[in-house]
C-alpha cells in the first residue's frame, strides 16, 4: 500500500429470557463470559458517528490528512460512519464510502487508523464485505479496499507494512479482479514480497495475519494464501488501518463506493487459528462485549 500518513462499540447480545416454573423446560442458559485474554484488543464498531467520544478513546481517528495512495488530498471523514447492517454479526458496521464525478475537486476518499502503533507480532483478524460494484452509477472504477498494518512513518527504521488490498475491476494494468498480499521491508527501497490471487469476492469475509518467529502468513476464510520471511515480517510497531480509495480516474459521472468491516480482533504475540478467532468474537458477541482492550504498554 506505501502511504503512512505520519500522524500514524454496542452490539448487545438479546436479552436472556427469564426463569421458568419449575414444572416448565429449563430457562434458557446465561451466556458465558468471554475467555479472559491478555494482550488482546476487539472492536465491533458500535459507535454512533464520527463525533462519538468512545472512538477516539478507543484508538481511532479518521483520516483528514494530505498525501496518498490514491487520489491525493481528497480524504475526508464524510465517508465514515458506523450503520445499521442487517448481514454484519451483531447488525452494524464500520463503512467506508468513496464518492467521485471523475475529477479530483468531486472526490472523497475515506480511511480509519489507529492513533497510536500499539501493534506488533500476533494474530490480525477482521471481517469485512468488500463490493464488487458501486452502490450508485456506473462501475468500472480502479477502487482499492484495504486492510493493513504499517509503521507510523515512511522515515522510521526498521520499517515494518502488512497489506490486504482487494481491486474488483483491477488496477495498475491489471483488468482482473485481485486480492494483493504484500509484506514490506522497506518502503523507500520498494523491498517487499507479494502474492496477488485473481478472484471474485464480493460479500463477507475473514481476513488474517499471523506474524511470529519471523514469518508472517495471510489467509482468507481459513485458507492460507501466502507465507514469507523474516525480513519482510513486523521488525516494529505498527498502526492498524481499514481504508477504501481510488487508483486513478478513468472516466466522469458520479457514483459511489461502501466498504464495510464487520470487527477487527488481535491478539498479540500468539497464532490463533480462524476456529479459535471466531469463537472467541462470538462469546463477546454473546455477552454484549462491543470493546475490548488488554494490550500493555
Amino acid at each position: 500500500m506505501l502511504h503512512p500518513t505520519g500522524h500514524a462499540t454496542p452490539l448487545a447480545g438479546a436479552p436472556v429470557a427469564g426463569a421458568a416454573p419449575a414444572s416448565s423446560a429449563s430457562a434458557a442458559p446465561t451466556p458465558t463470559r468471554p475467555p479472559a485474554t491478555s494482550g488482546a484488543l476487539f472492536d465491533a464498531f458500535a459507535y454512533t458517528g464520527t463525533d462519538d467520544p468512545a472512538l477516539k478513546a478507543h484508538g481511532w481517528q479518521v483520516r483528514t490528512a494530505l498525501g496518498g495512495p490514491g487520489i491525493h488530498d481528497t480524504w475526508t471523514g464524510d465517508g465514515v460512519s458506523f450503520p445499521t447492517v442487517t448481514s454484519a454479526q451483531g447488525g452494524h458496521a464500520l463503512q467506508l464510502q468513496v464518492h467521485t464525478d471523475g475529477t479530483k475537486a468531486g472526490t472523497r476518499q475515506s480511511e480509519l487508523e489507529s492513533s497510536q502503533p500499539v501493534f506488533f507480532t500476533g494474530t490480525y483478524a477482521a471481517r469485512i464485505y468488500f463490493t464488487d460494484a458501486p452502490a450508485t452509477g456506473p462501475g468500472g472504477d480502479h477502487i482499492n479496499e484495504s486492510f493493513y498494518t504499517i509503521s507510523p512513518s515512511t522515515t522510521v527504521s526498521p520499517y515494518s507494512e502488512l497489506d490486504y488490498e482487494y481491486m474488483p475491476d483491477g488496477g495498475w494494468g491489471s483488468t482482473r479482479p485481485e486480492l494483493d498480499t504484500t509484506s514490506w521491508h522497506s518502503s523507500r527501497d520498494r523491498d517487499r514480497v507479494y502474492h496477488p490471487q485473481y478472484t471474485r469476492l464480493h460479500g463477507w469475509h475473514t481476513l488474517t495475519i499471523t506474524a511470529l518467529h519471523g514469518q508472517t502468513t495471510y489467509a482468507l476464510d481459513g485458507t492460507k494464501l501466502f507465507t514469507n520471511d523474516a525480513a519482510h515480517s513486523p521488525r516494529g510497531p505498527m498502526n492498524v488501518e481499514f481504508s477504501t480509495w481510488l487508483i486513478d480516474l478513468p472516466f466522469t459521472g458520479a457514483r459511489t463506493w461502501n466498504m464495510q468491516i464487520n470487527w477487527f480482533y488481535y491478539q498479540a504475540g500468539k497464532i490463533q487459528t480462524l476456529n479459535q478467532i471466531q469463537k472467541t468474537v462470538d462469546h463477546y458477541y454473546a455477552n454484549g462485549t462491543n470493546y475490548l482492550n488488554t494490550l500493555t504498554g
